[in-house]
């Protein structure tokens, strides 16, 4: 019989931590049966991993500054709904018994959903030794910088100490370590393994098929703009699009805009009727495989988050990025320098982001040759292997509650 994984997702604003997590989940599938718990809304459009069972909780999202949980659904109300998901939660676990627990980011990330979380991994460790779920951790290459700092890291010690088995870093060492972000990696107990980036496979025939379809095409240029929340996100698209205006009569090109599946319809709207007046622009709202539209094109431009930069490895296409900084997260920021030391991607100044500066930028970086580095990109497979080698050789340590039992079995 299979084991049993239990793998918690909470996306907020955008939908990285979704895209990353279900790759991971379509990974376990091979190996595994998994409950895959989401808090947070479905993009329509959106491929959920096959053969996984999928528990949607009332869903919850935040503010562009990340200070306060909203209910999705304006007629809920926040106490009411964060009562029912924690029941549901633990309701889901004693139901499902998983042998392994996952929580993505948490508690390096998602503090304001502590009220199920800390409930939920003290259920896992009330089992005896021999039957609790092993209790681990799924984490991006770099974490947001507290004005806190040393207080955040104190917290999260303590937590991974007292609740977590393993941590599964997504990132390369080579190219990015997790204590770059943050200090106190020594002082975690459990191990921490690097799996490798996590990333939206293409097959070999998609990248082919893109060869020759570019060869007979205008330059095409792919825009997108995560989950399309964030107002600086709309400021961004604006300005592109008045950039493909003067882009015009300047040189033949063919934009192609993805708004993000988040941003409210009042924005899109009025980004859509200002994209109708420029023949070379399609404006829509969203793509569930933005990597194939990447192998087709000849630049991208969008924000820096994890899932997009990944794309732009993979596919090896020009870019230029505008990081997300809202709230004074530089996590976009420190991730789209490092790549632009590596000659992978340009950054956009905030001078570049006025629409005659974005427009001679978009010219300089169509005349810029590719750059591919090596990274490795099987964090998803990854994650599968160290799941189930560290499962099989896990030995968790005996409470006096299990002395006790096992005292009164051998009388």
């Amino acid at each position: 019989m299979a084991k049993r994984v239990m793998f918690y997702c909470q996306h907020i604003l955008g939908m990285g931590h979704l895209v990353r997590s279900s790759e991971i989940v379509r990974s376990l599938t091979h190996d595994f049966d998994i409950l895959f718990v989401l808090g947070g809304v479905i993009p329509q459009g959106f491929q959920a991993p096959e053969g996984v069972t999928i528990m949607q909780l009332p869903a919850i999202k935040t503010d562009s500054n990340f200070s306060h949980l909203q209910t999705c659904d304006p007629t809920e109300d926040l106490e009411q709904n964060k009562q029912s998901r924690r029941e549901m939660l633990l309701n889901a676990f004693n139901d499902f018994q998983p042998d392994i627990l996952i929580t993505e980011l948490f508690p390096f990330g998602r503090k304001q959903f502590s009220f199920e979380l800390l409930p939920l991994l003290e259920l896992a460790h009330q089992q005896t030794s021999r039957r609790r779920a092993m209790v681990v951790c799924s984490l991006r290459d770099i974490l947001v910088t507290r004005k806190d700092q040393n207080d955040y890291e104190e917290r999260v010690c303590k937590t991974v100490n007292q609740f977590y088995d393993l941590i599964l870093v997504h990132g390369d060492p080579n190219l990015q370590q997790l204590g770059e972000s943050f200090l106190r990696t020594s002082d975690l107990l459990c191990p921490v393994y690097y799996t490798g980036y996590v990333v939206r496979q293409q097959s070999e025939g998609v990248r082919t098929e893109s060869s020759t379809q570019q060869k007979n095409t205008l330059p095409t240029i792919v825009v997108s703009n995560g989950g399309g929340q964030p107002v600086s996100g709309h400021i961004f698209l604006e300005n592109c699009l008045r950039a493909a205006e003067i882009l015009q009569s300047i040189r033949p090109l063919q934009f192609h805009f993805f708004a993000g599946p988040f941003m409210d319809e009042h924005a899109f709207q009025r980004l859509s009727s200002l994209a109708n007046q420029i023949p070379s622009v399609t404006f829509t709202r969203y793509t569930p495989n933005l990597a194939a539209s990447l192998a087709l094109a000849d630049l991208s431009i969008s924000m820096a988050g994890y899932n997009t930069i990944m794309d732009i490895l993979s596919t090896g296409v020009r870019a230029l990025v505008s990081p997300f900084v809202g709230g004074g997260d530089q996590e976009q920021t420190a991730r789209a320098e490092k790549m632009a030391q590596m000659g992978v991607l340009n950054v956009l100044t905030q001078d570049q982001l006025e629409p005659p500066q974005f427009a001679a930028a978009i010219l300089e970086a169509l005349q810029r040759e590719p750059v591919r580095v090596p990274f490795n990109d099987q964090g998803a497979a990854n994650s599968n292997r160290f799941l189930r080698e560290h499962f099989t050789t896990w030995n968790p340590p005996c409470t006096a509650e299990d002395l006790e039992l096992e005292t009164a079995a051998q009388a």
